[in-house]
């Protein structure tokens, strides 16, 4: 018995971080298909597989909840881009094609569902929460540049890039890839075929390499 407690209460945290993790996910589906004002707490318990009252115990209202749900998936869209920006540690010989892949990779996290869906949560619920749009941005625009610029500077030291501001640089090159894809998305609507995705990013690449390539 003194076993089986003890086991109970090694395993009880990871068990409360995983329904934890579990509530979060189901949170951003209903928030997302449903809006903030229209989405049920049951609704969310329910695809969580937890009884609503382990939803309390976690969070202690749907706009902490709310809160929580689009920190937890900025903060994931951010590791996934700056996963795909660490390609440019090691860019091997062909620095052009080694960037037109990153682009590439960062046009598809932009165009996809979860990144969509966290930019309408967090535009649509700009005057209730003003405060989540620098949270957001803080894990998506402002950190992934700030990496950008890490990759950059690397690039300049090793002279496969001119002398230049790496903050800048990657400033703008982040605009030059992401920068379309309001207009050809109609805003999020329309959905960017892989080819014009491509497209995008080699031209922003190409765009990049004229101003910054070193001679």
């Amino acid at each position: 018995m003194a076993s089986a407690a003890a086991t109970a209460s090694r395993t009880s945290p990871r068990g409360r971080v995983d329904k934890r993790q579990a509530i979060l996910d189901a949170a951003f589906e209903v928030f997302a298909e449903r809006g903030y004002v229209q989405a049920l707490v049951q609704e969310i318990a329910e695809r969580a597989g937890v009884a609503k009252p382990t939803v309390y115990s976690h969070f202690t209202d749907k706009e902490s909840l709310f809160r929580a749900t689009l920190t937890a998936t900025a903060q994931a869209v951010m590791d996934t881009n700056i996963a795909v920006l660490d390609r440019m540690r090691g860019p091997g010989d062909d620095l052009r094609a080694t960037l037109n892949d990153v682009a590439y990779q960062l046009v598809r996290s932009c165009c996809d569902r979860r990144s969509r869906s966290l930019r309408w949560l967090t535009y649509a619920q700009v005057a209730r929460f003003p405060d989540l749009i620098e949270v957001v941005q803080g894990c998506t625009s402002v950190r992934i540049a700030e990496a950008m610029a890490d990759r950059l500077a690397r690039l300049t030291v090793s002279g496969r890039l001119r002398p230049c501001d790496p903050a800048v640089a990657a400033e703008q090159l982040l605009a030059l890839v992401t920068g379309p894809l309001e207009t050809r998305s109609r805003l999020g609507t329309r959905k960017v075929t892989t080819a014009e995705m491509r497209a995008l990013a080699q031209s922003a690449v190409d765009t990049f390499l004229r101003a910054y390539a070193a001679d």
